[in-house]
């Protein structure tokens, strides 16, 4: 076992610790894409030949092994489940909406929206929309699968869609968050690669074709469109062998690369479990971060727990 990881309590085994390494994969994912967000994969080569190093910077200017929105959005929202617990959609917006007073380094302009209408009406609810195709939603939904493990996939589904509607109401990042946060709960359940691509990626692209990732070969820049992000993670997860070159795939894409980051490190994190992440990795993430993602996953597997007895 890392030694990063203290020994998980008795009876849990290596389901607490694939949870926390799903957590810790979000938060490293983030910090190495950060560094080369908004890059493109030509200008990622030039400058760093492949980018694979916990080294900050980044134009958001980050310390070496700091994250981005995308972890911090899903400690508040993990923060929120805690509170009330159980996702409630009143709790998660006011706990985004304490994370974007406190400044964040960084906030996407759908989820400013979502929040700047909540304070005005109260509504934990945005209005559908065919523009709010982001993955915001996505890219925090982890707590809500290590919260739901256990529970029915229907609760699962509408704990997605609770978190979610705060500020993406759309069908195709519902779509894609509820299809995260099962790929994630399957994992800790057993599931392999083949069985998350099989029973969760497949139906995906059945019911959404936009998802499609096998014929398209969409290795440039993946924008903060939920469909681009999920084809660029699902190729890294799925034609890689390893929790570091699933990371390394995914952001030397570029593009919305924390982003990519984040989502594929909770992915790759919930299957290949501590033992295969790079300690150089686990040991540069910043430390009161790595903290607060080994707490919460315990914490929240805790709630699921009791939910499901």
């Amino acid at each position: 076992m890392n030694d990063v990881f203290p020994p998980p309590p008795e009876g849990e085994g290596s389901r607490l610790t694939h949870a926390i390494a799903a957590y810790l994969g979000l938060a490293i994912g983030d910090a190495l894409g950060a560094t080369v967000e908004f890059m493109t994969p030509r200008e990622i080569a030039a400058q760093f030949k492949v980018h694979d190093q916990l080294i900050g910077g980044g134009w958001l200017k980050l310390k070496p092994g700091q994250v981005t929105d995308d972890t911090t959005m899903a400690l508040a929202l993990g923060g929120s489940i805690l509170e009330a617990g159980q996702v409630d959609a009143h709790a998660a917006a006011r706990a985004f909406d304490a994370w974007m007073r406190a400044r964040p380094v960084d906030i996407g302009s759908t989820v400013r929206r979502g929040l700047l209408a909540f304070r005005k009406t109260g509504d934990p609810k945005m209005p559908s929309s065919e523009h709010d195709a982001g993955n915001g939603a996505a890219m925090r939904v982890l707590p809500v699968a290590l919260a739901t493990l256990g529970l029915p996939e229907a609760d699962a589904r509408a704990a997605c869609r609770a978190q979610a509607h705060v500020t993406h109401n759309n069908r195709l990042s519902d779509a894609a968050t509820e299809t995260l946060a099962l790929m994630v709960r399957d994992a800790l359940l057993g599931a392999d690669k083949l069985d998350l691509l099989h029973h969760r990626a497949h139906p995906l692209v059945r019911d959404h074709p936009e998802f499609a990732f096998r014929a398209v070969r969409q290795r440039l820049n993946p924008s903060g469109y939920i469909v681009e992000t999920l084809q660029a993670v699902f190729q890294a997860f799925f034609d890689t062998d390893s929790f570091e070159d699933c990371l390394i795939d995914v952001v030397n894409r570029g593009g919305d690369a924390d982003t990519t980051g984040a989502i594929a490190g909770m992915l790759a994190g919930a299957v290949y479990g501590p033992t295969a992440m790079p300690k150089r990795w686990l040991h540069g993430l910043d430390a009161a971060t790595r903290h607060a993602c080994e707490t919460q996953a315990r914490q929240l597997l805790e709630i699921g727990a009791r939910k499901s007895a």
